[in-house]
């Protein structure tokens, strides 16, 4: 697969996203870890039906337990800290700094073999969060605390590390998140059972809206955001993620959930310069 078809497959992730607040909202009354279990089932299943027609069943078996452990903890990792931070702070604020991992993974790249980082890349990166930021402050907000904001912290790290760290497993198959996803699935349903009470989405369109999370957003899109993430332009996908605050708010004022705004015109101008210029950088750096 060449780097710019990797690109557009990571970015496809990124689309994916964009639909995840709609579809939670839909999926109403589950709780959150209720949800990812049932989301991460949905997207494991859809990891081995792709594994049992492609024939990569082997292949599974001769990843090593570290590398399972790891994706692992990256999928469940995050979506822990980010469900226990906007628990305790559910503010603007816990919002914003949980969104930080797209600027991370920016700079966290440069570390990686073969991979240059350029200022144009750094400057994307921060005009691209200031629109993000902009489209989450203007938000009416709620309480924030230390603890909540610490954990949304640790959030945005933790998803940045996992992604950058993909590229060092480049030899490691892309269906190995199938494994990512069943585990997750298992370690959410024991946080439900410990920390949430059982609400079952109540009619078919809630139903919808759950299988349609883990199809999508909850489930696919892990397996070609792995894609982008091992074998596309990684500086590049790390600005176009702060498009999915934006498209995701985009979505529910389609769909009749929030009303239009100059916030999100602002933010989306600001989000589009970004990549933009992240996008001129990588272009001069293939050309070199």
């Amino acid at each position: 697969m060449t780097r710019a078809r990797a690109t557009l497959t990571g970015f496809s992730a990124i689309l994916l996203w964009a639909l995840l607040a709609l579809l939670t909202i839909g999926s109403a009354p589950v709780p959150p870890f209720l949800l990812n279990a049932i989301c991460f089932a949905i997207g494991g299943g859809i990891g081995l039906v792709w594994t049992w027609t492609t024939g990569q069943g082997a292949l599974l078996r001769r990843v090593p337990l570290k590398v399972y452990l790891f994706g692992t903890l990256g999928l469940f990792g995050y979506h822990f800290l980010y469900f226990t931070a906007f628990r305790l702070a559910p503010s603007a604020e816990t919002g914003l700094i949980a969104y930080l991992w797209p600027l991370f993974i920016v700079l966290l790249s440069g570390f990686l073999p073969g991979e240059r980082l350029s200022l144009g890349h750094i400057l994307g990166a921060l005009i691209a969060f200031s629109g993000a930021a902009w489209n989450v402050l203007a938000r009416e907000g709620g309480e924030s605390n230390a603890l909540g904001l610490t954990l949304a912290f640790g959030c945005a790290v933790t998803w940045a590390a996992y992604s950058v760290a993909s590229r060092f497993m480049g030899q490691v198959p892309t269906v190995a998140v199938t494994v990512y996803c069943l585990a997750t699935a298992v370690l959410s349903a024991l946080a439900h059972v410990a920390l949430e009470q059982t609400l079952w989405p109540q009619d078919a369109r809630a139903w919808g809206a759950t299988l349609a999370l883990g199809l999508g957003p909850v489930g696919l899109a892990f397996f070609t955001w792995d894609i982008g993430m091992k074998k596309g332009d990684i500086q590049l996908l790390g600005v176009a993620s702060y498009a999915a605050p934006l498209l995701s708010t985009l979505a529910l004022v389609l769909a009749g959930i929030a009303p239009p705004s100059l916030v999100l015109l602002v933010a989306a101008v600001l989000i589009a310069g970004g990549a933009a210029l992240a996008a001129r950088a990588s272009a001069k750096r293939g050309q070199a």
